[in-house]
């Protein structure tokens, strides 16, 4: 593997944009199965108008494609649903700033949560609530929670994309559950958002299955 791996030109037509969910700045990598994604880090919001590709670097071992790719490793290691990382790079942009990227395995044969067909199927959602209870209880804090960064595939459900993301330590986990309110919030919101298609008392209907099955997983 080269650096050249994390440039979509590399890839030639087997690279092709992702379209949904996401700054841009994505590609399916085809390969020999599963697949790669390969996804270049920009910035969102207010941020993005003056840096959208570059972060001040302060070392290797802190970038975010570095950090993501060892917490991807963590969470796989506590045999949490999440897709294997391939490789992460970081570039040194000019001096003070950098670049960077990653690949991840493909999950095969999936969609977005808000683009599955079982989308209106309350045992989804139960499901849905079950899993995030699981990253919770072993202290993930995914500050970017919403319907682009959930997978379905068959009848598994995966969470990916964990820039910024990090693992609570136990001791505040067990005294500090706020980050786990703004989480849930941040994917409500973005259930009245991404899913269309659901009437509000749907939505309400489903989002309640969610918490209840939430709730109900018990602690480890």
């Amino acid at each position: 593997m080269t650096a050249s791996w994390f440039s979509p030109d590399f890839w030639k037509g087997r690279a092709k944009p992702v379209s949904s969910g996401g700054r841009g700045g994505a590609w399916f990598v085809d390969i020999e199965p599963p697949g790669m994604v390969l996804r270049h880090y920009r910035r969102g919001g207010m941020m993005a108008r003056f840096a959208e590709k570059t972060y001040l670097f302060t070392g290797f071992e802190q970038t975010r494609s570095v950090a993501e790719f060892r917490l991807l490793g963590q969470l796989r290691s506590l045999g949490l649903p999440v897709p294997e990382a391939v490789a992460a790079i970081a570039w040194k942009y000019r001096l003070f700033w950098y670049r960077a990227a990653i690949l991840v395995e493909r999950i095969p044969n999936s969609v977005t949560f808000s683009d599955s067909d079982r989308l209106s199927d309350e045992s989804l959602w139960a499901q849905l609530g079950q899993v995030i209870r699981r990253f919770h209880d072993n202290g993930l804090n995914h500050v970017d929670l919403n319907c682009d960064n959930i997978l379905v595939t068959g009848d598994q459900l995966y969470l990916i994309d964990f820039d910024r993301c990090k693992l609570v330590p136990e001791s505040e986990n067990e005294t500090d559950s706020a980050w786990k309110q703004r989480n849930l919030e941040r994917l409500q919101r973005s259930v009245r958002k991404r899913c269309p298609g659901l009437s509000p008392s749907q939505r309400e209907n489903l989002w309640q299955h969610l918490l209840q099955a939430y709730h109900r997983q018990p602690s480890h």
